[in-house]
């Protein structure tokens, strides 16, 4: 088939680079000229796991292709996703603006029948939105379907060869059996293709991204009782996780969820239910247990110099909201960073990825390491803000020798707590004893 999609953020890319790996002709349609100029020239935008094998090999192959220019992207496709993006805006509810211009534009574009696909995570009734406005300047038959994506930061490129499954909201037959075939390589296990009305497939996405939200902050609401009450958060999370009612994932606490996801579809259900009169109460929760717990770890440096940070130094590792992507949406780290500096302590910071964006965020103000042992030189102190695997082993012989004072807080629980212990390290983790 041939698929045009308008946005080349981090779910065009990854949607518009699997689609051209199962035989699909795919332009990639962004209003960023250096961007699309990049990805022409075989130049990742975004760093994801497994994406640049796949991105240069279907360039070579000419299936994939990049464009700034809207009509000729579109003009000979069956198919056009709309990956663009949905920021909240003051009032919490997802700005729609990128996706209503295009839409408008749309309409005198159309010169035969395509199916337009939601794939940004979009409020319900946007699809009805989009259709009006298409069809608004459109003289042929079109379909407007909601399709949202299911993608994790860093595990992207499986999740969508391989999707747990697949939600389509529409009511046209004719759309579905093509979006059927669109979507038959990736489903040949038998995971399931759900079809629906589109304003619950809208809702799905938020309901789902929530959940989790819900069930991260839950965790990190026992974390903080294990502490009070000398239990072990380890011990419970796997009492419970077990249950297969219950399940293992997302059940670790930290200091808190961020990303491009989670906050902002949180933020969004809760303001489209108010706009309902109703009153969310169990997100309102989660909303701000997640804002407490990522200034947790803050209050746990405070208690131990006692209150008294001014002229320390601290060494900070990890900087994306998760492992794996260079993504600082919603960092925690952001958040602990600026804390720091407010209070007058200094910052030496490392990440695998995400240096150059958080460089973009604080410039000058703090220090950017080349690896994990040169950021802990003379620090009074290591922080652990990222789960990133080549944190989980590291030289403890050399942390000791490096670091002022033998002082470590885990906002991940990466380390034994015994093994700390016995290296005779302070250690303080999220929850346990």
């Amino acid at each position: 088939m041939k698929i045009s999609i308008i946005g080349s953020g981090y779910v065009g890319l990854v949607s518009g680079t699997c689609f051209s790996e199962t035989g699909n002709y795919v332009k990639c349609i962004d209003i960023d000229i250096e961007k699309v100029k990049k990805l022409s020239n075989g130049e990742l935008t975004i760093f994801e796991p497994g994406l640049e094998k796949l991105f240069l090999k279907n360039i070579r192959e000419k299936r994939l292709k990049f464009t700034s220019n809207l009509e000729k992207g579109i003009s000979d496709a069956d198919i056009i996703f709309l990956a663009l993006p949905t920021p909240p805006g003051k009032d919490g509810h997802a700005d729609l603006k990128y996706i209503l211009k295009v839409a408008d534009q749309l309409g005198s574009l159309i010169k035969d029948y395509k199916i337009i696909v939601d794939k940004s995570t979009v409020p319900v009734g946007t699809a009805a939105k989009v259709r009006k406005l298409i069809a608004k300047n459109c003289k042929v038959d079109f379909d407007v379907v909601s399709n949202p994506e299911f993608l994790r930061e860093g595990a992207a490129v499986e999740d969508f060869m391989k999707p747990d499954r697949i939600v389509i909201g529409t009511e046209s037959e004719k759309a579905r059996k093509i979006l059927s075939e669109l979507y038959s390589p990736f489903v040949r296990q038998g995971n399931p293709i759900i079809y629906m009305d589109q304003n619950s497939a809208e809702l799905t996405k938020y309901a789902a991204n929530s959940f989790l939200a819900t069930k991260i902050s839950f965790m990190n609401e026992i974390a903080l009782l294990c502490e009070k009450l000398d239990a072990d958060v380890d011990l419970v999370r796997n009492g419970i996780g077990t249950d297969s009612r219950i399940g293992k994932r997302f059940l670790f606490p930290g200091i808190g969820y961020g990303g491009s996801c989670f906050p902002k579809d949180v933020k969004a259900l809760i303001k489209s239910a108010k706009e309902v009169e109703y009153d969310f109460k169990i997100l309102n929760a989660v909303e701000f247990v997640n804002e407490f717990q990522k200034i947790y770890i803050i209050d746990k440096i405070n208690k131990y110099f006692k209150k008294n940070i001014n002229g320390k130094h601290f060494a900070l590792w990890g900087l994306s909201f998760k492992p794996n992507t260079d993504d600082i949406r919603e960092a925690p780290s952001l958040v602990i960073i600026k804390k720091l500096l407010d209070a007058g302590a200094s910052v030496s910071v490392f990440d695998p990825e995400a240096i150059n964006n958080v460089r973009n965020v604080f410039g000058s103000k703090i220090n950017y390491s080349k690896n994990i042992y040169d950021c802990l030189i003379n620090a009074d102190g290591l922080i652990i803000a990222t789960e990133w695997n080549e944190f989980r082993n590291p030289d403890f012989n050399k942390i000791n020798k490096l670091l002022k004072k033998k002082l470590i807080f885990d906002g991940r629980n990466l380390f034994d707590t015994k093994k700390m212990k016995n290296l005779d390290i302070e250690y303080f983790s999220i929850g346990r004893k």
